[in-house]
């Protein structure tokens, strides 16, 4: 099992610079893979290849680009072109998104998200395999009159879904290569989520898929008081349906009874725990969450583990 970190740098005077600093401490520290989520800020894609080709020690991935604003043709160019630029080390992750920020953000009903994932995956996976592509689905086309290929990254990409929900899990382990499930506790990877994603992955006759499991953490001797700021800063995930099921299927009521909190014995067991339940890899988010302290202090724990 490999260890990784989410890499938060938003908040910086230059959010490109500050990324490729702190992939640099990150690998320092024996981490094995950075990850960037994607909102409405800086393409996710684009940081990633630039942060792995500074930093060539380290993977680098995405989680997640939501399906919904976005087209298989675009995507695939995105990543192919991170592939090529860090030499096989990237990883895409895609998600469905939520109704809220779809439909705010983009105007774009939230309408049959599992059907849009399906058909996004088929396409983007002829275009990330072989450069070309011939899809026609209910909801998205896909051709290529000229080819997709971007040289450099012939060995493809590697999909991945934030995948929790069983409609989303099945779709994932069939056409896939893994997924990315968040907020779900080693209760919930064990029980639901691992058995599902697996069984469909061995239906569609698919290698057995990666579960790679974003894990809210941080090391400190202040439980109590990390535990309240954190509840504060997740609690947005409560209000969505598909966090608010998997938290309650790992044995949590608030988004905050999923984050890792504790010293390094405490978290130490905690990794061990979602390995147990089956995930191939772990990623440490918002380790950033009470300052830098804090961070540097989880990020060497996380590098010993790793």
């Amino acid at each position: 099992m490999t260890v990784g970190v989410a890499l938060t740098a938003a908040d910086a005077d230059n959010q490109i610079d500050a990324s490729v600093h702190l992939a640099r401490e990150a690998a320092a520290a024996g981490m094995r893979s950075a990850w960037f989520g994607q909102t409405f800020g800086a393409d996710s894609p684009q940081l990633a290849a630039l942060v792995g080709r500074e930093v060539p020690d380290l993977h680098v991935g995405t989680s997640a680009i939501p399906v919904f604003g976005r087209h298989p043709l675009l995507v695939s160019s995105q990543a192919q072109t991170a592939q090529a630029a860090t030499h096989g080390r990237y990883h895409l992750g895609l998600a469905l998104g939520t109704k809220l920020l779809t439909e705010a953000g983009f105007g774009l009903p939230f309408e049959r998200p599992i059907a849009r994932l399906r058909e996004f995956l088929t396409a983007l996976r002829q275009l990330t395999e072989t450069g070309a592509a011939e899809f026609h689905g209910e909801l998205l086309t896909a051709t290529t009159p000229l080819s997709a290929r971007v040289p450099g990254a012939e060995s493809g990409v590697p999909l991945l879904v934030a995948a929790m929900g069983p409609q989303a899990l099945r779709a994932s382990g069939e056409l896939a290569d893994g997924i990315l499930p968040y907020l779900a506790g080693p209760r919930a990877l064990a029980e639901h989520i691992v058995p599902a994603v697996t069984a469909a992955a061995e239906a569609a006759g698919r290698p057995a898929p990666r579960i790679v499991a974003l894990v809210h953490g941080v090391v400190t001797d202040d439980a109590d008081s990390v535990r309240e700021t954190v509840g504060e800063q997740l609690a947005f995930y409560e209000q969505i349906p598909s966090y608010a099921r998997v938290i309650g299927l790992s044995g949590g009521t608030r988004a905050v009874d999923m984050s890792v909190i504790g010293d390094e014995k405490t978290v130490a067991a905690e990794v061990r725990r979602y390995r147990d339940a089956g995930a191939t890899e772990v990623v440490f988010t918002g380790t950033e969450s009470v300052g830098d302290a804090a961070r540097r202090r989880t990020w060497a724990l996380l590098g010993e583990l790793a």
